[in-house]
């Protein structure tokens, strides 16, 4: 991740937009079982917070494709955003924002899918600045809106559909669940279903329940220090700036950081936080770095980060596994990070898994050439942990290899859920990493992507 940095925001041009009716049309409904189970069906949303999906046709068809979120407070906000040089247009504006703002007085967000509005150089600056003031103007702040798109790169954005979508986006704001759910479906590009989470928890100084809610879209171009993925999470738990985004900077380095589909950094990657307090009617209640209110808030935001990146990895373009990679006995957090990294993002691994095969030795060779010093050979032992909650698979103890049952390791391997467990033995840190396999059916999807 990036941090930011002081710049200077050009003025803002907006085009008028004329009011229309707008389309509401959802994706198919046709998901198996193991992903239908994945949506919510309600939820418990944070206060002071109107959302919205739409369709303003920019896809072809006919699905939602604009999602706007705003709010009733200013928010406080921090973001991370992707590593790639060719950096899109919305983060080079967002980040501006963010910047010229200090995390403060945000009181919105649009997001488009169909149209990543990357590498389209100074046009695209532009469009992104255009869709930033349409949106002030929709919620009566200046300079108070972030951006995001998601979609084909290389190509313009439709700004008469997009402003005008933005404009027409005001009727269908909405506090509910089902606005919620609309919102998150006008993020997905090759997603196959809605990814949205919420929850509500408690700080120890605090009586008051607190509430997050989350959106992320991705399913290919999926790797760490993101890709082309999306995420927004909301609170109503009013933090100071700083705060915020040293609280998201931890949670995105244990989940958002921690996934990988098929190793491709995207131009476009952004998450984004907005705490607006309106719990409290927009007070600011955590504000010490140090106080036990911070960490807990700290850590149910990492924990629900987690959730929530897990869904990318969960429908992972062509992904029939979702695998945890669990490092320990680490000399320190990032060298564990570094060996399950290595792990996820290895091709020979992932074939394994969905070929079925117990072929340990892949994952032991990836632990070699992870970069990691000090690895001893004679420490290291590899197992595979089931799902079911059944004897854990022995692969290698120490250095030794074991006598594997390859009929064991097949029942194992046939499930949807896996864990690899690496002990290193060098210390006492652990981390772990979220991944997939990698079948015929990813190469299908993005060969015929812009089909």
């Amino acid at each position: 991740m990036s941090f930011l940095r002081p710049t200077t925001q050009p003025g803002l041009l907006l085009r008028s937009a004329l009011r229309s009716s707008y389309s509401t049309k959802a994706p198919p409904t046709t998901l198996p079982a193991n992903k239908q189970k994945l949506i919510p069906t309600s939820g418990q949303y944070p206060r002071g917070f109107l959302v919205s999906g739409i369709s303003s046709a920019v896809k072809k068809s006919g699905a939602r494709d604009l999602a706007l979120i705003t709010s009733k407070y200013p928010c406080s906000a921090a973001a991370v955003f992707t590593k790639n040089v060719f950096q899109a247009a919305p983060v080079v504006v967002s980040r501006e924002r963010l910047q010229d703002n200090g995390g403060k007085a945000i009181h919105g967000l649009v997001a488009n899918s169909g149209c990543a509005n990357a590498v389209t150089g100074a046009k695209g600056l532009e469009n992104a600045r255009e869709m930033q003031a349409s949106l002030d103007a929709l919620t009566g702040h200046a300079r108070s809106s972030l951006v995001m798109s998601t979609g084909v790169i290389g190509q313009h954005l439709n700004m008469d559909k997009i402003l005008k979508g933005i404009q027409d986006s005001k009727q269908a704001l909405g506090p509910d669940h089902e606005h919620w759910m609309a919102c998150a479906q006008a993020y997905m590009t090759t997603d196959t279903f809605p990814k949205l989470r919420s929850k509500t928890f408690r700080l120890p100084e605090s009586k008051i329940e607190y509430r997050l809610a989350g959106i992320t879209k991705g399913a290919g171009m999926i790797h760490p220090d993101m890709a082309t993925l999306l995420g927004t999470i909301v609170t109503d738990l009013g933090v100071e700036p700083g705060l915020l985004q040293y609280a998201l900077t931890h949670a995105v380095d244990r989940s958002f950081n921690a996934i990988s589909v098929d190793g491709d950094m995207s131009t476009n990657d952004t998450v984004a936080l907005l705490a607006n307090g309106g719990a409290t009617e927009g007070k600011i209640v955590v504000d010490k770095v140090g106080s036990k209110d911070f960490e807990a808030f700290r850590d149910s935001l990492t924990e629900f980060a987690q959730d929530l990146s897990q869904l990318v990895v969960r429908d992972g373009e062509g992904a029939t596994k979702f695998v945890k990679v669990a490092v320990e006995g680490a000399p320190t957090f990032e060298a564990a990070k570094t060996v399950a990294s290595t792990i996820a993002t290895s091709s020979l691994v992932k074939t394994a898994l969905y070929g079925q095969d117990a072929n340990w030795g892949r994952i032991l060779c990836a632990v070699g050439y992870s970069g990691v010093k000090d690895i001893d050979p004679k420490k290291v032992s590899v197992s595979f942990i089931p799902t079911d909650n059944s004897e854990p698979l022995k692969l290698l103890v120490n250095g030794e290899p074991e006598l594997v049952d390859e009929s064991r390791a097949s029942e194992i391997l046939k499930m949807e859920d896996l864990e690899i467990r690496v002990e290193l033995n060098l210390g006492k840190e652990a981390t772990s990493y979220w991944t997939c396999d990698l079948s015929h059916e990813y190469i299908s999807i993005n060969a015929d992507y812009r089909s």
